[in-house]
C-alpha cells in the first residue's frame, strides 16, 4: 500500500508540474499559485490561510512577502479585529488569479483530452473517490477539554440539530446529565475530530463504577459527513473504553437519528431495555467489548 501511495503522489506531481518551478508558465511556483487562488476575490486572515493549507507560519510569511514584493497582494490589519491581519489581492493579483484558474483549466483538458470518454468518466469518478478519501485521513481526533471552544462549538451545533430533529424539540437541561465534570478524566473524556483545525466532529464518554461506559454526544458535522468520520470517532471511544478497563458500552438514541441507530447497529451493538429514563430515548443499545 505504502509502495502505491508514493508511486501515485510521483505521478500527480509531475502530471500537474508540481515539479516546475514556473507553474502554468508563470513566474511563481506551485503554493504561490495556490496562496493566490486561497486568498480569493474576498481575501482571507492569515490565520485561516495557514490552517487551511497546513503551512508554518514562517513559509506562509515568506510567500506573502514575495506575493507583496511582485504587487499581488496587500496584507493589512483586519476591519473587525486590528489583532487579526488580512491578505487581499490587489487588482494585479486579481488578474493574475484569473490567468491563473484559465491556464490551469488548459492544464485539466490536456489531461484529459488523450482519454476515451469511458476513461475520462473513470478519471474523474476515481478522483473525486481519492479527493474524499484524503479529507477523511486528514481529520484528526483528539481528547479534549469538554470547555475547549471547538468542543463548545461542536456542543451547540449538536444541539441545535437535535432541536431541528426531534419531534418535540431538544432542552439539553431536560436531558440525562453530561456535563463537563462528567466529560473530564478521570469521569469521562470528549473526543474532539478537528480537520485543518476546524471542529467537524465530536463524541464522549461516561465512566460508571459497575465497569460500564455510557457514550454520550455523539456528532459530525453536515459539513463532513460521508467520510466514514462517525464510525471513526465510535471506534476510538471504544478502543478508550477499553484503556479505560470498561466491559460493556451503552447507548441511547432517539428514532429520528436513523444514520446513527443504523451505524450502532452495523458496529455490533445490540439493542436491549431500556437502563435508564431518557426522556428523549427510544432505543437502547449495548456491547460487550471485553468478554
Amino acid at each position: 500500500m505504502i509502495v502505491q501511495v508514493r508511486q501515485f503522489t510521483r505521478t500527480v506531481t509531475q502530471r500537474v508540474g508540481g515539479l516546475n518551478e514556473s507553474f502554468l508558465s508563470r513566474d511563481r511556483s506551485l503554493g504561490q499559485a495556490r496562496l493566490l487562488w486561497e486568498i480569493g476575490v474576498a481575501g482571507c486572515d492569515l490565520r485561516a490561510l495557514r490552517s487551511r493549507l497546513d503551512l508554518d507560519s514562517g513559509y506562509l510569511s515568506r510567500m506573502l512577502r514575495s506575493l507583496e514584493a511582485d504587487g499581488l497582494v496587500s496584507v493589512q490589519p483586519s476591519s473587525v479585529d486590528s489583532r487579526v491581519r488580512t491578505a487581499r489581492l490587489t487588482a494585479a493579483g486579481l488578474a493574475e488569479r484569473a490567468l491563473l484558474d484559465r491556464r490551469s483549466d488548459e492544464a485539466a483538458e490536456c489531461i484529459l483530452q488523450p482519454l476515451t470518454p469511458g476513461q475520462r468518466e473513470r478519471l474523474v469518478i476515481a478522483m473525486a473517490e481519492v479527493q474524499r478519501l484524503l479529507v477523511a485521513a486528514s481529520v484528526q481526533l483528539t481528547v479534549t477539554d469538554p470547555r475547549d471552544p471547538g468542543a463548545r462549538s461542536c456542543m451547540r451545533a449538536y444541539f441545535d440539530e437535535l432541536d431541528q430533529r426531534f419531534d418535540n424539540g431538544f432542552d439539553p437541561a431536560a436531558s440525562i446529565s453530561a456535563d463537563d465534570a462528567e466529560l473530564t478524566p478521570p469521569a469521562g473524556l470528549f473526543l474532539l475530530a478537528t480537520l485543518h483545525t476546524e471542529p467537524v466532529g465530536c463524541g464522549a464518554l461516561k465512566f460508571h463504577d459497575d465497569a460500564s461506559v455510557e457514550i454520550k454526544r455523539m456528532w459530525v458535522s453536515p459539513a463532513a459527513r460521508g467520510l466514514g468520520l462517525g464510525r471513526r470517532i465510535l471506534a476510538e471511544l471504544e478502543q478508550q473504553a477499553v484503556a479505560g478497563r470498561a466491559r460493556v458500552l451503552r447507548l441511547e438514541t432517539n428514532r429520528a437519528l436513523t444514520e446513527a441507530i443504523g451505524m450502532y447497529r452495523a458496529a455490533g451493538y445490540r439493542e436491549v431495555e431500556a437502563f435508564n429514563d431518557e426522556s428523549y430515548a427510544h432505543h437502547w443499545f449495548e456491547k460487550t467489548v471485553v468478554s
